[in-house]
């Protein structure tokens, strides 16, 4: 049975009611939760970044939802620091709460005013990084001095259990090399064949754990509502890796994006007024081999969506065919 989980968007609506909107996924029979920790939302019309790590101890702490979170230290979060954040969330709620480490994007890592690095360093980054975090997990004294330097770190709350490392991967590459330290793999939806290809990629090199998509798509009641929807909140979509990741302000996103049309957004957003066209959907990529599915709307108001997948789309989708 495939994990049908919610995503939680910071970068979309202010914490409070983000909250509220987690609590009620649980209610319409989301299996689980994950969200991403920004500094920043990728546009100014999003108008929202809340800290995800206090927000995750109040989602947790209302719900008995397992939980995710995509983040990525080295540059304005210290590995030694997001281990701590890990540790103390998972000595908090036993067995429900994991993290996935990416190699990051300047729009949320400028703030340090240091340089933003090459993808070389950034992976090489990530990978001592989820080393460090994998130790210091462990109990283990950290010292470390490469493209991060920790000195004598030691976490003294640590859970007796820890949380899974996950890796976050958009290409088949990427997600080769994160099999060595991983224990699943998140990706975000792009086509068919190209998620065929990190799957195999990840589990060809000896990638273990669950295999999770975060879906992107657009409901409301007309098609050109949901539409409208997806143009004013994601059209950014169609900007792709490496400006995804080397864009430094959310103004600068909505610059480059500014000249997308409403069918442009609804090649990166499925969008569609039919639960059932987000069913079938839904169901085909699950059938690629994704062991758990994140949902996110991108619209900013949840709650009409929430009733509606909930009575007609989760119930199905978590079955299967």
């Amino acid at each position: 049975m495939t994990v049908v989980g919610f995503h939680a968007s910071h970068e979309q609506a202010p914490p409070s009611e983000l909250l509220e909107a987690v609590q009620r996924a649980e209610e319409v029979g989301f299996d689980a939760a994950m969200c991403s920790d920004h500094w920043a939302p990728w546009s100014e019309r999003q108008g929202h970044s809340g800290y995800s790590w206090s927000w995750l101890g109040a989602a947790l702490a209302t719900t008995r939802l397992p939980f995710g979170v995509v983040t990525a230290p080295g540059q304005r979060a210290h590995p030694a620091i997001v281990a701590q954040a890990i540790a103390t969330l998972g000595e908090l709620f036993p067995g429900r709460f994991w993290a996935a480490l990416g190699s990051g994007e300047n729009v949320n890592e400028h703030i340090t005013g240091d340089p933003w690095p090459d993808k070389p360093f950034r992976d090489a980054r990530l990978d001592e990084s989820a080393d460090i975090i994998r130790r210091l997990l462990g109990g283990e004294t950290v010292d470390a001095d490469g493209t991060v330097r920790v000195h004598e770190a030691r976490l003294w709350s640590v859970p007796e259990v820890a949380p899974r490392l996950f890796g976050a991967a958009i290409g088949p590459q990427t997600a080769a090399r994160l099999a060595g330290w991983a224990d699943g793999l998140i990706t975000a939806v792009q086509e068919p064949d190209a998620l065929r290809a990190v799957i195999a990629a990840y589990r060809d090199a000896g990638g273990r754990g669950p295999v999770a998509l975060q879906v992107h798509y657009s409901w409301a009641e007309t098609d050109d509502e949901a539409l409208a929807i997806a143009h004013d909140q994601w059209r950014h979509g169609i900007l792709t890796p490496p400006a995804l990741w080397d864009i430094a302000t959310p103004e600068e996103f909505d610059r480059r994006s500014d000249h997308a049309a409403p069918d442009d957004t609804a090649g990166h957003v499925f969008v569609s007024s039919d639960p059932e066209a987000h069913l079938e959907r839904l169901l085909s990529l699950a059938e690629l081999g994704f062991d758990e599915l994140y949902l996110h709307h991108v619209g900013r108001a949840q709650e009409p969506m929430l009733t509606v997948f909930g009575r007609e789309v989760l119930p199905a989708l978590k079955e299967g065919r």
